[in-house]
């Protein structure tokens, strides 16, 4: 089944191939530039530290659907062992094995591909099952730090959380960015919050995962009219889900990932940051969401802070 024409013809408006130059990898990363970080640091004025990653845990989020996506699996591989003798220093140590898009995490550009092809035009088997991601894998965006800016969508109209299957429309960013009293500009990594978070957060993994709000097929004009640099929300899906057009799914990730070279991450929890923002009076902040370098990854967990 090929893609609709509406699909191709946002896919028209929104392209950056080339933008950046033939061999660039890292997208609309490349806004955020010197000039960027430094404004983006006199938002801190108290300090205030929020963490919003979901602890990564066996009955995490992933519920089975997707296969190979699989919570993580912690292992102690030595407990309180003395390596060099008796009496000496004991070392305990671990491991883990886990989808690099389990819980709180970047899509890496290279996470899906459509008619062939992935961000800047490259083939998409240039993605192999020995090296990953040969071309913009998750390892090559070396920084994530800029201005930060939730669009508390849920907030701005009243609610605490978003009906299931709620679509998330430009028409909905903006008057959240309206709500907060703040203008999106190029570089910013911009947060969008539903509230979905909140069911998995009280143990319903199943009504998190479906039905879910998320973003429309029609917010990838939104952002690249703004020049934003990434895009995450507190969704399994990140998109709407099920999807507004019959079977075309996953439109928004093929929009943002492979059209614009937008980093975009689910899985966030805006919960708290929602009330510090709401109790500060104010919705930009410093952020940091550096990626996990794993060589050729197509996606990576984060532990992104924001500091108000």
């Amino acid at each position: 089944m090929s893609l609709p024409p509406e699909f191709h013809e946002i896919a028209k408006r929104v392209n950056n191939w080339g933008r950046w130059g033939s061999d660039d990898e890292r997208g609309t990363l490349n806004l955020i530039t010197d000039e960027v970080v430094r404004e983006a640091a006199g938002h801190i004025r108290r300090g205030r530290r929020i963490p919003l990653a979901l602890p990564l845990r066996q009955d995490g989020v992933q519920t089975g659907v997707i296969p190979g996506r699989v919570n993580p699996l912690h292992t102690m591989v030595q407990i309180n062992q003395e390596l060099f003798g008796p009496g000496t220093i004991a070392c305990s140590d671990d491991a883990v094995t886990f989808g690099l898009q389990s819980a709180t995490h970047w899509d890496a550009l290279t996470h899906v591909s459509h008619s062939g092809k992935i961000y800047n035009g490259r083939p998409a088997t240039t993605i192999t099952a020995h090296g990953g991601a040969e071309f913009s894998g998750i390892d090559k965006p070396r920084h994530v730090v800029s201005r930060g800016v939730l669009l508390d969508v849920a907030r701005a109209k009243g609610l605490d959380r978003l009906a299931g299957g709620h679509a998330v429309t430009p028409e909905d960013l903006s008057e959240a960015e309206e709500f907060a009293g703040v203008t999106v500009r190029a570089g910013d990594v911009v947060l969008v919050r539903t509230g979905q978070i909140q069911a998995y957060l009280a143990g319903d993994r199943h009504g998190y995962a479906y039905p879910s709000p998320g973003l429309s097929v029609r917010t990838p004009e939104w952002f690249h009219a703004r020049d934003v640099a990434a895009v995450a929300n507190d969704t399994l899906t990140f998109e709407v889900f099920p999807p507004e057009i019959e079977d075309l799914w996953l439109p928004v990730h093929a929009l943002d990932l492979v059209e614009m070279g937008m980093l975009q991450g689910q899985n966030w929890n805006l919960e708290e940051l929602s009330t510090a923002c709401a109790e500060e009076g104010r919705y930009a902040f410093w952020l940091s969401a550096m990626p996990e370098p794993f060589v050729g990854g197509v996606g990576t967990p984060v532990a992104p802070v924001a500091v108000l």
